[in-house]
């Protein structure tokens, strides 16, 4: 199977990936510049990225790129990225670039012939892997050519928490799982839910869901049952898939542990459901989300006073696991104007500016990027706590992006809304429908 062999390189992790994120480059590393001078015209970035994403994202943009240039790009997103762009590329009329969440669609498109190869654009694959790791690079490969650029990487191992109102408590946080369902339930005894949750996101619903899975499969299962998962090794209802989504139930279900309810979640927007942690008092303690979520704060609130996160803590497993996802710039339409922005967009430069945008709240793949080029000490932190769970083996791609499309942007997402609403008495029959929906080939 295709995912199969995409499996094998990613998680033979090489040395040079394991220096994603560090503080500065060597003086070898080199940025991907494709320089084009004179290029005209315009670029359109489509993307998966929330109204308040797309603003600070096309401020860096005009900053940074079009003020420099004599094209224009522009930043275009939609809540239904991943329906529209099927849509856009079948009728024969996609943007020049995408940005894909989903590494495993990647490398569809280039096994499609839809995508156009990096090599085929003049980029220089050797530079490339010195900026942003074989690791990440291997991602979008097929057939040894190459379809996507990493231009964001996010830690989704997190848990956000209103910092002066859970210090003004007395409450600690938790460094294992057990010890956060007793905080959960001290909170709850205290008057108030400890979690806000929302999983709806437009054609995309479900997915903050398969991440709360994927998380709790790498610290109760461990990496190499995790890869098992990922690439149909063991069937979606292995015992093992069940006990994580039992676990994922005991936060879900439980009475007055999800403000508003469990079945309530699915219809809350993921970057809506942070709004209750910020009211005085606060309605709730906790938001599992990846670093991004940041960029949902009220404006007002302050980094290390206002809100603070820990990692998700662990379970049965040794070690600190890291559950990540990043972004796979892909080109369909090869103008000069698409190769200068892109060499432009992924380099050092301008990826330092987008890290300084707490709107944008993105961690680069960059190896160039220092940890000063972030907004705060909470996105800078995070990019450590990556890096640590990749040097020790412990990190993992977000597991439903590296899934066939059918399954990972499909049963498995709409899979997680029937539990979430349906209840503990409708996991098995879920588990079962996700694993009959895996392709045959």
């Amino acid at each position: 199977m295709r995912l199969r062999t995409l499996k094998l390189r990613v998680f033979a992790v090489p040395v040079v990936a394991l220096t994603l994120l560090a503080a500065c480059g060597s003086d070898g590393d080199k940025d991907i510049a494709n320089t084009q001078p004179g290029a005209t015209g315009t670029v359109t970035v489509f993307n998966a990225m929330e109204p308040e994403e797309v603003t600070a994202l096309q401020k860096v943009v005009d900053e940074q790129i079009n003020s420099k240039v004599q094209y224009k790009a522009t930043i275009e997103g939609s809540s239904q990225f991943e329906e529209q762009i099927k849509i856009r590329v079948q009728g024969g009329n996609p943007p020049e670039i995408a940005m894909y969440p989903q590494p495993g669609t990647v490398v569809e498109l280039g096994k499609s012939g839809k995508a156009i190869a990096l090599e085929d654009m003049g980029f220089n694959i050797a530079d490339m892997e010195k900026t942003f790791g074989s690791y990440f690079m291997s991602l979008g490969a097929y057939n040894g050519k190459h379809y996507g650029v990493p231009t964001n990487i996010n830690l989704k191992s997190m848990i956000w928490y209103p910092k002066k109102a859970f210090d003004a408590k007395g409450y600690k946080v938790p460094t294992t799982f057990n010890e956060l369902i007793t905080l959960s339930d001290q909170i709850v005894k205290d008057g108030t839910s400890p979690w806000c949750v929302g999983f709806e996101s437009g054609t995309a619903t479900g997915w903050p869901a398969t991440d709360w899975m994927e998380d709790i499969m790498l610290r109760t299962a461990g990496a190499p049952t995790y890869d098992k998962w990922v690439t149909h090794q063991i069937p979606f209802n292995d015992a093992s898939v069940v006990k994580a989504a039992d676990q994922f139930g005991r936060i879900l279900f439980t009475p007055s542990y999800v403000l508003g309810g469990a079945a309530n979640t699915t219809s809350i927007n993921f970057g809506d459901a942070v709004a209750p942690m910020f009211t005085n008092p606060p309605k709730c303690m906790f938001n599992r989300q990846a670093n991004f979520i940041a960029s949902f704060f009220p404006k007002t609130a302050v980094a290390g006073v206002d809100y603070d996160w820990f990692p998700f803590p662990k379970m049965d497993q040794p070690g600190d696991a890291a559950l990540f996802a990043g972004e796979l710039s892909v080109v369909f339409k090869d103008t000069p104007a698409v190769r200068d922005f892109l060499g432009r967009f992924a380099g050092t430069e301008v990826q330092c500016a987008s890290g300084r945008s707490i709107g944008t709240s993105r961690i680069s793949p960059n190896v160039n990027v220092g940890g000063d080029c972030y907004a705060n000490k909470q996105l800078a932190d995070a990019s450590k706590v990556l890096t640590a769970a990749l040097k020790a083996n412990t990190a993992r791609f977000d597991a439903s992006d590296l899934m066939p499309s059918a399954v990972g942007s499909g049963s498995f997402w709409t899979g997680m809304v029937k539990y979430v609403q349906g209840g503990k008495n409708a996991l098995a029959g879920v588990l079962s429908d996700i694993d009959k929906s895996w392709p045959t080939a």
